[in-house]
């Protein structure tokens, strides 16, 4: 039976001279889930990838994939498109994608037929006789996303994959992201902008000097930093309508657009979002009523802010 986890990192830890990289870092990444390694510039994200794909070493820890420890023979198990880009210049860009896909172990008809089907996906028939250097910045980066996943590995890892792409060819490889890990792969997703984070990743680890801050899935991190705000959309008359509010919350702010209300509530400690309801019921029509919960940007400003401190 097959772990839950199809790669884990235990107390990682990395200097470079007598600057520290990562400090006793320790992750865990479930099967078939997209995992983000978050930080800001510098926090060490690039470090602990390239440990995973052993083009460093750690000083000290140990790291497991498929509870195997990691080795070389795992390489083959993983694709990985890294932030800096790399390819031959001079090649064509069919000749490119076959020649990456062989050293990754498929024969020459496997890699025709999943290069064709690749190239059709995202439109770009008419480039397999192209130099690699005739195209654009942002083609290169697709033929090199190609490389990576081509071989259909279990464990994906993108490092700032959307670095250098258009907003529409952004939305293209974030859906084709999406896709591969419904069809079963495992992404380890590395970045700094959390536009997309909420959007693609499952689970998270926020790295911040070194060190993991935070980690666990996104749905419970943003439950536990909750704070029990609550925006509604009301009608009905005002000032009864905050006298009624008055012992179950706290009115941050409130403005008026078009026929309604809309209010800032601070819920009272102990009270529920079912209380504050039926204060509002009781003088007002309530158009929409939700809890604010902090989005994953927020956290991460609120987590690397108190770093500083």
């Amino acid at each position: 039976m097959s772990s839950e986890y199809i790669f884990r990192a235990e107390y990682i830890s990395k200097q470079f001279a007598g600057h520290t990289a990562l400090n006793n870092v320790s992750i865990s990444v479930p099967r078939g889930k997209i995992f983000g390694i978050l930080g800001p510039n510098g926090a060490g994200k690039t470090t602990l990838i390239r440990i995973i794909n052993q083009i460093l070493a750690p000083d000290e820890g140990k790291l497991y994939f498929n509870d195997e420890p990691l080795s070389p023979r795992h390489i083959s198990s993983i694709g990985y498109l890294p932030e800096e880009r790399g390819l031959y210049k001079k090649m064509k860009v069919g000749e490119q994608v076959l020649y990456l896909a062989r050293l990754k172990g498929l024969s020459l008809t496997e890699a025709k037929e999943k290069t064709k089907k690749w190239f059709l996906r995202f439109e770009m028939q008419h480039w397999w006789n192209k130099k690699i250097e005739e195209l654009s910045k942002g083609m290169q980066q697709k033929v090199q996303f190609i490389s990576t996943v081509l071989h259909e590995p279990e464990l994906l890892i993108f490092d700032e994959p959307f670095s250098g792409f258009d907003p529409v060819n952004a939305e293209q490889i974030k859906q084709e992201i999406i896709r591969l890990r419904t069809e079963g792969a495992t992404i380890i997703f590395s970045t700094h902008r959390m536009e997309s984070v909420e959007e693609l990743c499952d689970h998270i680890a926020l790295i911040h000097k070194s060190q993991k801050i935070l980690d666990g899935s996104v749905h419970n991190i943003r439950r536990a930093y909750r704070t029990q705000q609550y925006e509604a959309r009301i009608s009905g008359n005002t000032d009864l309508i905050r006298t009624a509010l008055t012992p179950k919350a706290t009115l941050l702010h409130e403005h008026a657009e078009q026929d309604e209300i809309i209010l800032t509530l601070q819920a009272q400690d102990g009270v529920s979002s079912n209380e504050i309801l039926q204060s509002l019921l009781q003088h007002a029509e309530i158009h929409y009523f939700s809890e604010k919960i902090p989005s994953m940007h927020d956290i991460f400003i609120q987590k690397v802010t108190q770093g500083k401190e």
